[in-house]
């Protein structure tokens, strides 16, 4: 095997000054450019339909989960922020998750529980605003979680078009 000669570098090189003046420029055209910043309370950003914002559960038309308890969310979360705990019921889906958390200070917004449901129970919603004074604030369960399906319209047409 051939050993790699390395090209010598002239004086400048050695010094950095053409890497500074380099650096020096681009940080000068930077300067001179268009802002783009939003003033944020005031002027509103809206989401595409491919945004994943936090987690929410899809609620029916008669007030009940879509859920069906199987548990695959809590399974593929890498951040295991998802607790998930099945009962029985009389409906015909058999089964209702009886406690359902999500907490919010651990999940890291992947969209993983939303693409392994198999009922496109759970869905990352375009929600991005959350603010939470103490840890119990960050557990989010059924009651928080639950959000009509007519106001996740988009996002489920989205996740539809692109599988």
């Amino acid at each position: 095997m051939q050993p790699v000669k390395l090209k010598d570098l002239t004086f400048l090189e050695k010094t950095y000054i053409p890497q500074i003046i380099k650096g020096l420029a681009l940080t000068l055209k930077q300067v001179f450019t268009e802002k783009f910043t939003r003033q944020y309370p005031e002027v509103k950003w809206s989401s595409p339909d491919s945004f994943r914002g936090r987690p929410v559960l899809v609620m029916e038309d008669n007030g009940k989960e879509r859920c069906v308890a199987c548990g695959l969310c809590s399974r593929v979360c890498p951040a295991l922020a998802i607790e998930v705990q099945a009962a029985e019921t009389e409906d015909e889906k058999e089964r209702y998750p009886e406690k359902f958390e999500i907490n919010m200070i651990r999940c890291i917004y992947c969209g993983l529980c939303e693409e392994v449901c198999p009922e496109e129970a759970i869905v990352m919603s375009d929600e991005f605003e959350l603010v939470f004074t103490s840890q119990k604030d960050a557990l989010y369960g059924k009651e928080k979680l639950l959000t009509p399906r007519q106001k996740l319209e988009k996002r489920l047409k989205y996740l539809r078009e692109n599988r």
